[in-house]
């Protein structure tokens, strides 16, 4: 995961520097020539069958039973990513720099927009849920000590510490009267600062959790402006394919 991120990024810098080429080079008829026009048809296949693949699978019924018996949905997500950047890549180096007219330049913006909201959407959010999981996880853990330790403490003779240990409000009054002896006592230590600690720490992880959620629910606007972005730039592609088509064979005959 780390290494396919790692990839992702250098192609994404890539993609960009190939993009800022525009302001140290400039072909005007690149983009008409024989090899101009190869990477414009590949970079625009790359850019619309797998993404177009990949949503038929997701959310056509049939379609998904019948792929996914041979290659999974994270699969096919990850060919998606791939062929997304390696063809916005071809498609830059299509253009020659030649960004002039309008609908060139919001083609170019609306692709990247597109595949740089994909990478976010693709791993930010994914490393994201990992991390929630991961932290769920822990408190789980640290619950079942807790909950042990509370045991052990309901077992003795002092109610007191006991009572503190096992209530999150007075749990914090009382560590905050035994904060040194609690700070200088190791994994040994008596049963109720153990417990204290663990109030504490179960406490600041589930605030942790509750943040990362809410961040979580708000990052995933991301799919949204993905779509939005998508549908403009398949629009637009659409219309520099059919003026290329159009213009190109006026001007051939």
């Amino acid at each position: 995961m780390k290494n396919e991120r790692a990839l992702m990024i250098a192609l994404l810098v890539l993609q960009l520097v190939l993009w800022l080429g525009f302001l140290f080079h400039r072909a005007p008829r690149f983009a008409g020539s024989l090899p101009g026009g190869v990477l414009g048809i590949l970079g625009a296949l790359l850019l619309l069958v797998p993404p177009l693949l990949y949503s038929a699978v997701k959310r056509i019924e049939a379609v998904k039973q019948l792929v996914t018996k041979r290659v999974s949905l994270g699969t096919l997500l990850t060919w998606h990513v791939y062929t997304g950047i390696l063809g916005a890549i071809l498609a830059i180096l299509h253009t020659g720099h030649r960004f002039e007219s309008n609908l060139g330049i919001w083609l170019v913006a609306m692709m990247m927009l597109t595949v740089f909201s994909g990478f976010v959407g693709r791993y930010f959010l994914g490393y994201s849920s990992m991390e929630l999981r991961e932290k769920q996880d822990l408190l789980t853990r640290l619950a079942t000590e807790y909950n042990q330790l509370v045991g052990a403490l309901a077992r003795q003779p002092n109610a007191e510490v006991a009572y503190a240990a096992t209530h999150g409000s007075a749990a914090r009054a009382f560590n905050s009267l035994v904060g040194t002896a609690a700070a200088q006592a190791d994994t040994n230590g008596p049963l109720s600062i153990r417990a204290l600690r663990l109030a504490e720490s179960i406490a600041d992880l589930e605030y942790a959790i509750e943040t990362h959620e809410v961040l979580k629910k708000r990052t995933a606007r991301w799919l949204y402006a993905h779509i939005a972005t998508s549908v403009a730039f398949y629009l637009l592609l659409v219309f520099h394919i059919w003026s290329s088509i159009y213009f190109g064979l006026r001007w051939f005959n």
